[in-house]
């Protein structure tokens, strides 16, 4: 399957906290549109593994993907080196994706910036006829490079080079986000409180989109950083 989109992150809820809007609106207009996690999420202290793959699950129904896979790489633990680098570019060879989303650029979370920088140079590496690859059947894969790479923006405050009106999507994004029952506020929860759980945390989410969104005069937005300049055909695209 040939997918429009193929959105990367380090963990589940990755996606849903920054992009899950964006994602729920490429979606809504029949775009094929996948998410692979990088790890399980092991080393989160609150949930398991088993947990967290279901929940990612039912975010995918939400969001209408056409699919989302886990690599199964070591929470906490995964490097940005030859034998992570070979597993990303099967993916993206297999996938063809015309646009890969990737983790933010810096963030609290190591792990993000590592899988950044691991994407990207993996999205790279896949270009390359003589980094051979095969796949699950043992064919040897084409080179393939997407056209664009853009990092979706987290914890850390990070100026944009441009941003998405997700408004009409904002509802499905929330919903998105409240699939991963384990990770987030409950007032019945026993489980201890983490940097994420705390409910001001999910306010934090919805004011920063509200103010990404005032910048271009709409209710909700998510916002991307780039690695190289922008196109547009004429100025007449511009929000």
């Amino acid at each position: 399957m040939k997918l429009n989109i193929l959105a990367f992150a380090a963990h589940p809820d990755d996606i849903e906290l920054a992009c899950a809007g964006t994602i729920a609106k490429h979606t809504s207009m029949g775009e094929n549109v996948g998410v692979i996690d990088l790890t399980e999420g092991e080393m989160g202290t609150r949930g398991t593994p088993q947990q967290r793959l279901k929940e990612a699950a039912k975010s995918a129904e939400i969001l209408g993907l056409k699919l989302r896979e886990n690599l199964g790489f070591k929470d906490a633990f995964f490097k940005n080196d030859l034998k992570h680098q070979t597993e990303i570019v099967k993916k993206i060879r297999q996938y063809q994706p015309d646009i890969v989303l990737a983790n933010a650029i810096s963030d609290r979370h190591p792990d993000h910036g590592r899988a950044s920088e691991l994407i990207s140079e993996s999205v790279f590496l896949a270009g390359l006829q003589k980094f051979e690859t095969s796949d699950e059947n043992g064919v040897p894969q084409k080179a393939y490079r997407p056209s664009k790479v853009y990092h979706y923006i987290q914890s850390l405050p990070i100026t944009p080079d441009f941003v998405v009106d997700v408004s009409s999507h904002w509802e499905k994004k929330m919903n998105a986000i409240k699939a991963f029952d384990s990770q987030f506020y409950k007032a019945d929860s026993q489980e201890p409180e983490t940097y994420i759980s705390n409910p001001r945390f999910l306010k934090m989410i919805e004011a920063r989109a509200m103010d990404f969104g005032q910048i271009i005069g709409v209710d909700y937005a998510e916002a991307f950083t780039v690695e190289r300049y922008l196109g547009v055909k004429d100025l007449n695209g511009l929000v």
